[in-house]
């Protein structure tokens, strides 16, 4: 395994600790929880960066990053359901489009690797996770639920252009 798939994998390694701590949380340790998150969404930026210019692109970091990006989201949205801050069904429609995506790769000959609109998507869900642990004064909650529907938007959007095939020229590009 090469660096930048042990990083990837070390990802893994901060998601007990935030299920830990979001399963009783205080103000204090719902700030350690999102210093977790941050750290371990933050290797998701450096895997890849690494893994372009080592040029050590693999099938496996291709296979592993974004499987471990879902377990990195979906995570925290389902304590974020049992504190009672986001709705199932909202986050049963992010686990819908990786469960289908997932199946949908698997038929592919080839793995490839995320567009930007999966880079959109995977953005948008880190930024409101944080803002849901971050203990934020009430008049945040409002802003914070928006945030998370607009990832839940932008993921449903990625996943159908990442099925649907391509029209034209321009369309490709987008893709790409």
């Amino acid at each position: 395994m090469n660096l930048p798939n042990s990083i990837t994998f070390s990802r893994l390694l901060g998601l007990p600790f935030i299920l830990y701590i979001l399963h009783n949380p205080t103000t204090q340790t719902r700030w350690i929880c999102l210093v977790i998150f941050l750290i371990a969404a933050g290797t998701d930026w450096l895997d890849g960066y690494l893994a372009r210019k080592l040029n050590q692109i693999t099938d496996l970091g291709k296979f592993l990053d974004p499987l471990v990006d879902k377990l990195l989201v979906l995570a925290p949205l389902l304590a974020l359901i049992e504190l009672g801050q986001i709705p199932a069904w909202g986050v049963f429609l992010i686990l819908g489009r990786e469960l289908a995506i997932a199946g949908w790769r698997v038929n592919q000959p080839k793995i490839s690797g995320a567009n930007i609109w999966g880079k959109l998507k995977t953005v948008s869900q880190i930024i409101a996770i944080a803002l849901l642990i971050a203990p934020l004064p009430p008049s945040w909650k409002v802003p914070s639920l928006i945030v998370f529907w607009i990832s839940v938007a932008l993921t449903l959007i990625s996943g159908m252009i990442y099925i649907l095939p391509p029209k034209s020229t321009e369309e490709l590009n987008l893709k790409n």
